[in-house]
């Protein structure tokens, strides 16, 4: 389940699943774009390469008329990246990606934290996103675990 923190000017939610498949294969998935919407529900499309420095656009099911274009700010393979998107100190959302090999796989971690001196007045109007980050892990795992 997505942890949930919040104090007045950061939000952040935190998910973490092991996924019995190596780092290599769940990277794989998690820098595959054009294949994103195939297999992650929370997706609705990304375009551009994810790589180091590039602007990316993503759509997803929970904001149908609004795209989001994070930048790909931290890109380790296999084991880390980071996208973020705003202007701090104002409003900004940092995307954090971390692959760590274990016994039985991956332990995969995604967190998002929401910082800055706009979020007391939006937080209200955004949504709660630990289902979606739920729902991301479980696909991702579904995804990359042998059937």
């Amino acid at each position: 389940m997505a942890d949930t923190a919040t104090s007045t000017f950061r939000l952040s939610y935190r998910v973490s699943v092991t996924i019995a498949a190596p780092p290599a294969r769940v990277w794989a998935r998690l820098v595959d774009a054009d294949g994103f919407p195939r297999w992650n529900s929370t997706v609705t499309a990304i375009e551009g390469p994810i790589e180091l420095g590039n602007r990316l656009t993503v759509r997803v099911p929970l904001a149908p008329d609004r795209s989001f274009h994070p930048k790909v700010v931290a890109f380790e393979p296999p084991t880390r990246m980071v996208w973020r998107d705003g202007f701090f100190p104002m409003f900004q959302g940092t995307r954090s990606f971390t692959l760590t090999p274990a016994a039985d796989g991956t332990e995969f971690a995604m967190e998002e934290v929401f910082r800055g001196a706009m979020l007391p007045l939006i937080r209200r109007a955004l949504p709660d996103f630990a289902p979606a980050f739920d729902q991301y892990a479980a696909d991702l795992k579904r995804a990359c675990e042998p059937s």
